[in-house]
C-alpha cells in the first residue's frame, strides 16, 4: 500500500538507495548460485495450487492473475465495485479486510458475502488483513500471528473455497525497522494455518512496507516456501517508488522465476510521488513476458486520489491511471483470462460483434450522454470501451458495463468524434462501431480568474494554492479547472478538489463543499506536490473550457 486511509508511504532515501544496491547485488548473487530446487513430493491440492513455481487451477490450467485491489473494509457500502471491476476484464480482485486490531473487524457474515460476490462476478478472490501494515515501525500495526488467528476464525466461511479464494495472511507485515525479523513470524503464521487445516493457496507479502528494498524476502524465500508442508504458497512484492528502474524490476522478478519460486506483483502504482517515479510500464511488460500476476492499487477511495483507478467509485470516470491499467499496453483488457472454474474453456478467442452506431443526447458545454445498440458475443459481453476516434487511432475516453455512458470534462464549443468497442471476459475486443460526432455547447456566461501561488517549497516538494473566482453574474456549479505544469510537477494530495493528471496536464474537479462558486465569489483549493529543481507556476487556466484571467 502506498497511500490509503492510513496514509502510509514507502520511501527510498539516498542511504536506503545505496543499501538497496548493495543488498540487491548480494542477494541476487545468492539466489543465482542456488541450483534448480527439487520440490519434495506433496499431495495435489483440490483447488488453486502451486506447481513448479506456477499458480495453477485445480484442473491443472495455468492461472495468471490480472486484477486490482479494492478497499472494502473502509468502504463496505460500495457493493457494486466488484461488478464494475469485472466489467473492465479483471479476473481477480484483492479485497482489503480488517481483523479488528486497527480498523473495524470484518465479520464472518461480511467475508462470506464478499466471497459470494467474487464468485457471482466470476472473479478469483484474494483476501488480505490490512492491520499488519508496517509492523515494527507502525505502532498501530497488528502481528502476523493475530492475522492468522483471524483467518482461523473464518475457517468455516472459507472451507471448500480453495478453487476461488487465496488467503493473503497480512498486508505489508513489516516496516523498515529490522526487516530481517519478518522471516520467522511469516513461517510461523503459514504453519499455524496449515496446522488448522487450511489447504488454500497462501500469499505472503514482503517486508519494507511490501517493497523488500533490503532483499530479506528474496534471500529467505526458499526457507519460507519449504516451511509450508503443502507447497501452496506464493510471494507478493509491492512495487512503488523503490522500483523506479527497469533493471530493479526485472532483476527482482527474474530471481524468483529462476529459482522456481512463485511470485506476483500484489500491489503497484505508476503515478510519481516525492519519493520517485515507479516504472509501471516495465512492471506490466515484465509480468506479461514472465506470465506473472499483477494487482494494481487501487479501485477507488485513496486518501491520495492520484492512485484511484476510478474517480469516486464511478466506472464511467476512469482516471489516467485507470486507463493505463485497463486499456494500456499489457493492461487488463489485453492480457486477462477468466479462470476456467467459472465455466470458461480458457481459450475463448472469439471477439464480440461491433456495437451499433452510438447516438448523443443531453449535450451541454462540458458533457454528453452516448447510447448505442448492444453487441453480442458467443459467451457474454462484459464491457464497452468508448473512444475518441482520431484518424486511424483511438483515444480511450470511458468504459461502461452497460450500453450507455455520460462523458464529462469536455471542452465547450468543440466537435468530438466518438465510437465504441465491445469486450468480453476473456479480453477479446470487437471492431469499432460506426462513429458519432458531437459538438458541445458554447460556455455561456462563464467569467473567471485564477490566482496561483506556491505557499511553501522544500527539496523535492511544495505546497500550492489555487483561488478560483467567478467573475460572472450567475453561480457556477459542477466546474472543471484545467491547467498545465511546465517542469514535471505532480499533484500528490489535494483538498477542496480532486486532481486528475496526465503528464503535465492537470484537471481539477470540485469537492462537495467547493462544487458551487457564487457569482462574484471564490473557492480555494490546496495541494501538495513533487517538483524538480524548478517550479514554474502555470500561466494559463480554463474553467469549464473558458480561458480565465490571472489574479
Amino acid at each position: 500500500m502506498r497511500t490509503t486511509r492510513s496514509s502510509t508511504k514507502s520511501a527510498k532515501s539516498p542511504v536506503t538507495a545505496l543499501l538497496t544496491l548493495l543488498m540487491g547485488l548480494v542477494v541476487l548473487g545468492a539466489l543465482a548460485a542456488v541450483p534448480a530446487h527439487a520440490e519434495p513430493p506433496r499431495a495435489r491440492a483440490a483447488g488453486l495450487h502451486i506447481s513448479d513455481g506456477r499458480l495453477l487451477e485445480g484442473n491443472g490450467n495455468d492461472f495468471v492473475i490480472r486484477g486490482v485491489n479494492h478497499a472494502h473494509t473502509w468502504y463496505p457500502g460500495e457493493t457494486q465495485s466488484l461488478a464494475d471491476i469485472k466489467a473492465f476484464g479483471a479476473n481477480t480482485v484483492r479485497v482489503v479486510l480488517s481483523n479488528g486490531h486497527r480498523w473495524t473487524r470484518n465479520s464472518a457474515e461480511d467475508v462470506a458475502a464478499v466471497v459470494a460476490d467474487c464468485k457471482a462476478n466470476r472473479l478469483i478472490c484474494v483476501l488480505e488483513v490490512h492491520d499488519t501494515t508496517g509492523y515494527g515501525e507502525e505502532a498501530a500495526a497488528a502481528t502476523l500471528d493475530s492475522a492468522a488467528d483471524y483467518w482461523i476464525g473464518l475457517k468455516d466461511v472459507l472451507a471448500d473455497q480453495e478453487n476461488y479464494v487465496i488467503v493473503n495472511i497480512g498486508n505489508e507485515p513489516w516496516g523498515n525497522t529490522n526487516p530481517a525479523g519478518w522471516t520467522a513470524p511469516t513461517v510461523a503464521a503459514v504453519q499455524k494455518l496449515r496446522a488448522a487445516g487450511f489447504e488454500h493457496t497462501i500469499m505472503v507479502d514482503a517486508p519494507n512496507w511490501g517493497q523488500d528494498w533490503q532483499g530479506v524476502m528474496r534471500a529467505n524465500a526458499r526457507t519460507v516456501y519449504d516451511a509450508d508442508p503443502t507447497g501452496n504458497l506464493i510471494f507478493s512484492i509491492h512495487m512503488y517508488s523503490v522500483f523506479d528502474t527497469a533493471q530493479e524490476i526485472t532483476d527482482y522478478l527474474n530471481a524468483f522465476v529462476t529459482a522456481r519460486l512463485p511470485i506476483l506483483i500484489g500491489e503497484f502504482g505508476g503515478p510519481p510521488d516525492q519519493y520517485g517515479d515507479p516504472d509501471e510500464d516495465t512492471m506490466m511488460a515484465a509480468a506479461e513476458q514472465l506470465d506473472l500476476g499483477y494487482l494494481a492499487w487501487s479501485w477507488s477511495g485513496n486518501t491520495d486520489p492520484i492512485l484511484d483507478l476510478a474517480i469516486d467509485f464511478d466506472p464511467g470516470r476512469l482516471s489516467s491511471w485507470g486507463q493505463r491499467i485497463f486499456n494500456g499496453p499489457n493492461g487488463i483488457v489485453q492480457t486477462s483470462k477468466e479462470a476456467t472454474i467459472f465455466g470458461g474453456t480458457g481459450a475463448d478467442t472469439q471477439a464480440p460483434t461491433a456495437p451499433g452506431t452510438p447516438t448523443a443526447s443531453s449535450v451541454t458545454a462540458t458533457s454528453a450522454t452516448l447510447t448505442w445498440p448492444a453487441a453480442t458475443d458467443n459467451v457474454a459481453v462484459t464491457a464497452y470501451d468508448v473512444v475518441r476516434a482520431q484518424g486511424t487511432s483511438d483515444l480511450p475516453v470511458a468504459a461502461s458495463s452497460t450500453n450507455t455512458v455520460t462523458l464529462t470534462d469536455l471542452t465547450p464549443d468543440t466537435t468530438y468524434t466518438f465510437a465504441v468497442h465491445a469486450r468480453d471476459a476473456a479480453g477479446n475486443r470487437s471492431a469499432r462501431s460506426a462513429t458519432v460526432s458531437v459538438t458541445t455547447d458554447e460556455a455561456a456566461g462563464v467569467g473567471c480568474s485564477v490566482g496561483y501561488r506556491a505557499v511553501h517549497e522544500w527539496p523535492g516538494g511544495f505546497q500550492g494554492e489555487l483561488v478560483i473566482r467567478n467573475t460572472g453574474t450567475t453561480p457556477l456549479s459542477g466546474w472543471s479547472l484545467a491547467f498545465t505544469f511546465a517542469d514535471g510537477q505532480t499533484v500528490a494530495n489535494m483538498w477542496g478538489g480532486t486532481a486528475t493528471q496526465n503528464a503535465g496536464a492537470v484537471t481539477v474537479s470540485p469537492a462537495s463543499y467547493t462544487s458551487t462558486i457564487p457569482a462574484a465569489g471564490s473557492v480555494t483549493v490546496g495541494f501538495t506536490g513533487s517538483k524538480g529543481a524548478t517550479n514554474t507556476a502555470p500561466t494559463s487556466f480554463r474553467l469549464n473550457g473558458a480561458v480565465c484571467a490571472s489574479a
